[in-house]
């Protein structure tokens, strides 16, 4: 399948974007996370362009993708800026499906909970990403980030796991590493950007292309971190979903635990949750089993704009999705 390349202004920066799959066909648009560029869903993309439109682009500063001036250029609200500019420019006024991975479904979600987006995003898929804000409260104890009043009229929520507070403060160790001064860029600069490959390759299996970007992927990519943690640590807002969600939670990823998609029906309302046997770069490693999800979500939701409403929340654990 051919696949087109266009640059998409964006605000502060031009976006590199790429196209395949028929023109006409249903459009899916692809985030990529940290320290990736778009290149990492070229397996999935490569299962799905048969049948459906896919579009991905590197974010602001990666890839061929243009880099801001500013750390505050990275925050949330830019980032979903980006995916409208995104979206207007390949699928003009059609509604799309958005699947985000590690830090773009950390970014997707700010589109997701906007009502701006409302009417645009058909469906969302969250790999490996939780939404911060609800990450936050989920810390807090609340689940809505409303009154004491207002609180106990929400939906109940799931209980998480004893202890899952602790266990993913221990898996995120590297969210407070990234926040330190000038020695995140160090140990990029110093080797940590050319022995990446290796590291996926020992932690999960798989044998990414070398990617020539690495290196600025990883230091302008810091300043996702920075721009936004501690925000939404401290403020978080109360953000409720307009579009049907469905997580796949790798049970075996190191960086985000299986307790973050869990206890969110008083933000999401009903949502799916298919838990899989797998790691954190699981587009790679299976990029069969995340394109078989991601096709089942689309078809049940591709002719509906904005009315889905399952009568509880799926919590599937499978081999597959």
């Amino acid at each position: 399948m051919i696949r087109d390349t266009l640059s998409v202004e964006a605000g502060d920066v031009r976006l590199a974007v790429y196209m395949s799959g028929p023109r006409d066909a249903p459009p899916i648009v692809l985030v990529h996370g940290y320290p990736d560029s778009a290149a990492v869903w070229e397996p999935v993309r490569a299962l799905l362009d048969t049948r459906y439109r896919v579009i991905a682009y590197d974010v602001r500063g990666a890839g061929a993708s243009e880099a801001p001036a500013t750390r505050h250029a990275y925050r949330l609200e830019r980032l979903a800026a980006d995916l409208a500019a995104v979206a207007g420019a390949t699928c003009g006024a059609r509604p799309f499906h958005l699947v985000g991975h590690d830090w773009g479904s950390i970014q997707s979600w700010e589109a997701v909970t906007d009502p701006a987006f409302k009417g645009r995003i058909v469906s969302y898929t969250s790999i490996s990403g939780p939404c911060l804000d609800h990450a936050s409260f989920g810390l807090r104890g609340e689940s809505e980030g409303e009154s004491d009043a207002a609180a106990r009229t929400a939906p109940p929520r799931t209980k998480r796991p004893f202890g899952s507070g602790v266990r993913q403060t221990l898996k995120s160790w590297y969210i407070f590493f990234f926040h330190l001064p000038w020695l995140p860029e160090l140990v990029w600069r110093a080797g940590a950007a050319r022995l990446w490959p290796l590291w996926l390759r020992m932690t999960e299996r798989v044998r990414p292309a070398p990617d020539p970007a690495q290196v600025r992927n990883a230091l302008n990519g810091l300043n996702l971190y920075r721009a936004n943690f501690i925000d939404k640590l401290l403020r978080p807002r109360a953000r409720h979903t307009h579009a049907p969600v469905q997580f796949i939670v790798p049970l075996r990823d190191r960086y985000v635990g299986p307790a973050l998609s869990l206890g969110l029906e008083g933000w999401l309302g009903a949502y799916e949750r298919n838990e899989i046997d797998a790691g954190h770069w699981v587009v790679l490693r299976d990029p069969e089993r995340i394109a078989a999800g991601i096709e089942r979500f689309v078809e049940r939701h591709r002719a509906d704009h904005g009315g889905w409403a399952p009568p509880a929340t799926l919590n599937a654990r499978a081999a597959g999705v």
